[in-house]
């Protein structure tokens, strides 16, 4: 997993319109990647609208935010038009990202062992050098924008 003093990779993935999100394209900013299972269900949900809610802070204090998981653009497009996000979700089908920074692997969840993207938030500095990372037992979905903002 990628830790705290990494640097986040330079091509981040595809965003809902098929659009290359770099890391580049944030420079001069700080970033908060949040990566998160699923569109529409209701953590997620919780999650993104609570950045939603917040994003005018965000921005204020000079942060950018991007979301992504496994799911495909079309699954984002429905998710970003129904809750009004004002930023890009990454669309990792291939799993790359979600690979490369250590948050996809074996779930237990009621018994069963599945495969999974862990919930996790990475805010990195102007150069995209990670400074903090929320792990799945830190986020409070609800609460995850005043976590991040302190």
């Amino acid at each position: 997993m990628k830790q705290v003093g990494d640097r986040l990779p330079e091509i981040l993935g595809r965003d809902q319109d098929g659009n290359e999100i770099r890391l580049s394209d944030f420079a001069g900013r700080k970033l908060v990647l949040y990566i998160y299972p699923k569109d529409s269900t209701p953590g997620c949900t919780n999650e993104a609208c609570n950045l939603r809610d917040n994003y005018e802070s965000f921005l204020a204090k000079g942060y950018a935010v991007v979301g992504a998981s496994v799911q495909d653009e079309k699954s984002h497009k429905k998710f970003i038009e129904k809750y009004q996000l004002p930023f890009p979700l990454i669309a990792d089908t291939e799993k790359r990202l979600v690979t490369e920074l250590g948050v996809y692997g074996e779930k237990k969840m009621y018994g069963r062992t599945t495969m999974g993207t862990f919930r996790t938030t990475f805010i990195a500095n102007e150069q995209g050098v990670i400074e903090r990372i929320l792990g799945p037992k830190d986020i409070k979905v609800k609460e995850h924008a005043e976590q991040i903002l302190g």
